[in-house]
């Protein structure tokens, strides 16, 4: 911006040296010393240069749209990053006692099957079943030493010291969040995609008006001097110093069809960002409701997965119950306690869930939720 309002000013070019002359009327010739100086100035009657640097301007504040579109993408890539990772530590701890449970259970099943009351092949699918678990244990600590990666990327630490990152646990963090009844169509004009295909509009509109006043005539005012004497004493004196000031009006009669190709280009560059602009309207309010609708619809899930869990509770005390009343053997207790760890890790992954959504919808509203 600054480069092109330079465009709006005069320019001014001084220079000095020796100069060797002859007079006119003299035989002779002299050394002297000179100092041209040298002024031009394009009167911008019509503001065309005054308009290309408003264009610039628009420029730079797109520019800045995007600067606050990457901060908001980065601290959501981080929130949801963050709540991954702390998901998997949970994760993690259940699947570690599902695989000491899984383990109990292929121990029990082995004797059972030594002592004639198990098949062998129920036998190999509990052994299978603890494989697996510990298959999936694995894979949950490659997926958060990943995370914990990018998550070190993303706030300018080592992927290196990724693993001594501190977090919170899962079940410390309130998840109750606000959830607005309704949100306003007009959140979406704080939107930096929004505020820059708005100010896309303008900038085109102004190169439209640019291009129009190309076919329009510039007035060019030139101004000169020179001092110029045979010693460095008398240089700036009047009587050696020779002024001049002229002006000129220019117009384009022939360019070759250039100034109706760059009107019409800019024409056509106009109608294509106006689209873009309407199509980034839908696409924000569209990407709000959704947002809205997924936060809405997670938090009624983990409400209700909260009550399955506690169902699961109530039912894994009875078990319990029986168990201690010699009813039921302790394989039956060990698959009911699996089944609470199952409830348990669902009910993890739903909290997470609902806390990333809210973090979409913290995005969608360009963070003025």
């Amino acid at each position: 911006a600054r480069l092109q309002f330079a465009a709006e000013l005069p320019s001014a070019t001084v220079g000095g040296g020796p100069a060797w002359y002859k007079a006119p009327g003299s035989s002779s010739t002299d050394i002297g010393f000179g100092l041209p100086m040298i002024v031009s100035y394009e009167a911008d009657i019509f503001l065309k240069n005054h308009d290309k640097t408003k264009s610039s301007k628009k420029l730079y504040e797109n520019s800045k749209f995007d600067e606050r579109a990457a901060y908001i993408s980065i601290a959501s890539a981080v929130g949801t990053t963050y709540f991954n990772i702390v998901n998997l530590d949970k994760s993690i701890e259940l699947q570690t006692d599902i695989v000491a449970l899984r383990k109990k259970i292929y121990e029990i099943m082995q004797l059972s099957n030594k002592e004639g009351l198990t098949s062998t092949a129920d036998t190999v699918k509990a052994n299978k079943s603890y494989v697996q678990s510990e298959t999936d244990l694995i894979e949950m600590k490659k997926q958060r030493d990943v995370l914990l990666n990018q998550l070190s990327v993303l706030i300018g630490e080592s992927p290196e010291n990724g693993k001594e990152l501190q977090r919170t646990s899962l079940d410390s963090i309130n998840y109750d969040n606000v959830i607005p009844e309704y949100i306003s169509s007009e959140v979406i004009t704080q939107r930096p995609d929004y505020l820059k295909a708005e100010n896309s509009v303008e900038k085109a509109g102004i190169d439209v008006r640019v291009a129009k006043k190309e076919f329009l005539p510039t007035i060019n005012i030139l101004g000169g001097g020179i001092f110029n004497a045979g010693d460095l004493g008398s240089l700036f004196t009047t009587k050696n110093m020779l002024l001049g000031l002229a002006g000129g009006l220019m117009l384009p009669i022939f360019t070759g069809g250039q100034k109706v190709a760059n009107l019409r280009l800019k024409k056509a560059t106009y109608e294509r960002i106006l689209q873009n602009y309407y199509k980034t309207n839908l696409t924000a309010i569209q990407e709000v409701n959704d947002a809205l609708v997924k936060v809405r619809m997670d938090k009624e899930k983990v409400e209700q997965t909260l009550k399955q869990s506690n169902l699961e509770r109530a039912d894994f005390k009875f078990t319990e119950m029986k168990y201690n009343e010699g009813t039921i053997s302790l394989l039956d207790l060990i698959q009911q306690k699996e089944n609470l760890l199952y409830i348990d890790r669902l009910v993890a992954q739903n909290k997470v869930e609902f806390m990333i959504d809210y973090i979409g919808l913290y995005k969608a509203t360009g963070s003025k939720l």
